[in-house]
């Protein structure tokens, strides 16, 4: 049986990644993007996977944006929230714009996201819901607290939700990853580049194919027992 996968974020970087392993897996996959417009057509003519434009933290266009993937290529069983933001500064210097901007992205996102697929995942008795957190919503991280605090969020998110969609054969759970390597990383000095390596236990960032590998066996038939839970993959830099 063919199942229908949405990745939010799916045409860049880790949700680039985690959208291919979906279909090499055999599933259809849907991908969102919020604005880069030229790099989401390279991405679907690349690797053939359709992509939809809207933003995340706008309900209705959640709601919009779903129904018209559904009526492309049929009910969501698997929902990848991957869509994400950051709006680095010391809390001293944060605005409320920066908080706003990342609380509705990266946490509000999960619900306006969720919240549209939920029923029809509870009707059909199965669903797969994987949330990307981040190892800094496990330990927090300097002039990241409106980000450490969405991402903590995703984590309660979705251990209280793993509770309501467990009898109905839908599991949630979290991936959080550590340091990957990704065009932002790039933009990184060598220098903190070199601190941030040193930082982590097996002495290198991870990829992005890892995190899709964890996120393929959790959207899996296989996984079906494992739910309300949060996976780390950090190469040994924060063991909860």
């Amino acid at each position: 049986m063919t199942r229908v996968a949405l990745v939010t974020g799916g045409s860049r970087g880790i949700g680039a990644a985690i959208s291919k392993a979906l279909k090499a897996q055999g599933c259809e996959v849907a991908a969102t993007y919020a604005g880069n417009d030229e790099r989401a057509t390279a991405f679907t003519d690349e690797t053939g996977i359709k992509t939809y434009k809207w933003d995340v933290a706008d309900y209705e266009a959640c709601k919009n944006g779903i129904a018209q993937v559904e009526a492309d290529l049929g009910p969501v069983d698997i929902l990848v929230n991957n869509a994400g933001i950051t709006r680095d500064a010391p809390f001293h210097k944060m605005t409320a714009e920066h908080w706003n901007a990342v609380i509705d992205t990266n946490l509000t996102g999960l619900f306006n996201m969720t919240h549209n697929v939920w029923g029809g995942m509870r009707e059909r008795k199965f669903g797969r819901v994987i949330s990307i957190s981040s190892i800094n919503g496990q330990k927090g991280q300097f002039a990241q607290v409106n980000y450490a605090a969405a991402k903590a969020g995703d984590i309660g998110f979705t251990k209280s939700l793993a509770q309501e969609g467990a009898r109905a054969g839908i599991t949630v759970n979290v991936v959080a990853p550590g340091y990957i390597n990704t065009d932002m990383m790039s933009t990184i000095p060598e220098k903190i580049m070199d601190q941030i390596v040193g930082a982590i236990p097996v002495g290198r960032l991870g990829e992005a194919e890892e995190i899709a590998r964890a996120v393929t066996f959790l959207a899996s038939d296989d996984a079906g027992f494992i739910t309300g839970s949060t996976l780390s993959a950090n190469g040994g830099q924060y063991m909860v």
